[in-house]
């Protein structure tokens, strides 16, 4: 019998996985089977980039066999897995999990996963017709925070949901590394906007939370700071070569990359596999050719760097969501208001506070705060408990509250297709 041919014989061995496309969130998924090899066990990569490659095959102890270029090799022959978990780029999340689930195996897929509402619809329809599990990295659903808030609304302690309020703030240098600088800075390359790249987690929680399905859309944005016009007097090209303000600029490319060592593993190729240039590489790297070397204002990202959302609910309730990029701190900020009460809270502070009507004499309100364990991964804990959650999905366990099955996942981003729509056509959208 094929060894990867049912799930009850998943339960007394590892589940087994092959990364497809060795980048940093592949590999921050497929540590959770460094740390737990009883559960998840990584067989294979597939990534163009030979370095990469090597470098994984070297961290997993992979045969040179267990090794591809591209999907389509690592489809070409038999399975050599139970899953893929895929972390290639947003424009490629379709095109390379279709081939994967036709040879059978089940996709831990990066979110967004698709760059348009027909991608998504075609990537549903294929899981369906394949029979496969698809589960994708809406990792803030399992971080403590944004569980426990769903747990509480689940047993009633706001009532019926009438508004939800969610913002996230992203800081300068984040904006400054990934969206002005980086892979997600231009619609025209990654065919990502921004919202769909930074703020799918936030409509994927306001729908999960909501639990109602999304049926109008409107949404206002705009590319507002980061222009060649908006440039500061003494502005460069680029920070290190002809720059007369990097010493006090606050995207100084110097001070984010070299100083505080922010973000390597988006600035110097394969960090998160341990390759780092030395001092004197990435001065030069910086000052001469490296993308994220250059000044902030004279960049050719296209992506907008704010936008809102309005949605509304087939039962009525409604919800918002700013997206802002440049602010000093980073941070997502929740407010749910129901018949019977509220939920406030951000993320980044470890805790939330419940209040409902207290009308006792002295009163106005009474109030519970509740304290989140955050666990030292990313995403407030959320990374490596959504691996966990697909380990146990796959082995046929019972799914946690948090989990991102394919279909669930479809209206937090049909919210966010039509939002794009709805900015750049100036209408409301309204969703089937």
């Amino acid at each position: 019998m094929n060894q990867y041919a049912n799930r009850e014989e998943r339960g007394s061995r590892p589940v087994t996985a092959v990364i497809v496309g060795a980048g940093h969130r592949s590999l921050a998924y497929a540590a959770y089977a460094r740390k737990h090899p009883d559960q998840l066990e990584i067989v294979g990569v597939a990534d163009p980039d030979p370095l990469r490659r090597k470098l994984t095959a070297e961290r997993y102890a992979l045969p040179v066999e267990r090794c591809f270029a591209s999907v389509e090799a690592l489809t070409a022959g038999p399975r050599i897995a139970d899953t893929a978990i895929n972390g290639t780029m947003d424009h490629l999340h379709v095109a390379t999990t279709l081939p994967l689930l036709e040879a059978g195996y089940d996709v831990l897929l990066e979110k967004p996963m698709a760059t348009s509402a027909e991608e998504m619809e075609q990537l549903a329809r294929a899981a369906e017709r394949c029979g496969r599990t698809v589960m994708i990295c809406h990792v803030l659903r399992y971080a403590p925070f944004y569980r426990m808030i769903r747990e509480r609304i689940a047993e009633g302690a706001v009532g019926e949901i009438v508004n939800m309020q969610t913002n996230e703030h992203v800081s300068y240098h984040h904006m400054a590394v990934a969206y002005i600088r980086g892979k997600w800075n231009s619609e025209k390359t990654c065919r990502s906007t921004m919202l769909m790249a930074k703020c799918c987690h936030d409509l994927d929680l306001i729908a999960w939370m909501s639990g109602a399905r999304p049926v109008r859309v409107g949404s206002f944005g705009s590319l507002m700071q980061f222009r060649p016009e908006k440039a500061p007097e003494g502005a460069g090209k680029r920070c290190l070569a002809d720059c007369q303000i990097e010493e006090s600029c606050p995207y100084s490319a110097r001070k984010h990359y070299i100083d505080q060592g922010r973000w390597g593993f988006y600035v110097w190729e394969n960090a998160h596999l341990g390759v780092v240039p030395d001092p004197e590489e990435r001065v030069r790297s910086l000052a001469e050719d490296n993308p994220y070397g250059r000044c902030v204002w004279h960049c050719d990202n296209d992506v907008v760097d704010h936008q809102s959302v309005m949605i509304e609910f087939e039962n009525g309730s409604t919800a918002t969501h700013n997206m802002v990029g440049g602010t000093s701190r980073p941070c997502r900020t929740i407010h749910i208001l129901g018949t019977k009460g509220e939920i406030s809270g951000v993320l980044e502070d470890g805790f939330f506070v419940i209040r409902k009507p207290d009308p006792r004499k002295g009163h106005e309100y009474a109030e519970e705060k509740v304290a989140v364990n955050v666990a030292g991964d990313s995403h407030g804990g959320g990374d490596l408990r959504l691996v966990e959650d697909f380990v146990k999905v796959i082995r046929g366990e019972r799914p946690s509250i948090s989990t991102t099955s394919l279909d669930t996942s479809l209206y937090g981003h049909a919210i966010g297709f039509a939002a794009d729509r709805s900015r750049r056509e100036g209408r409301i959208i309204g969703l089937s």
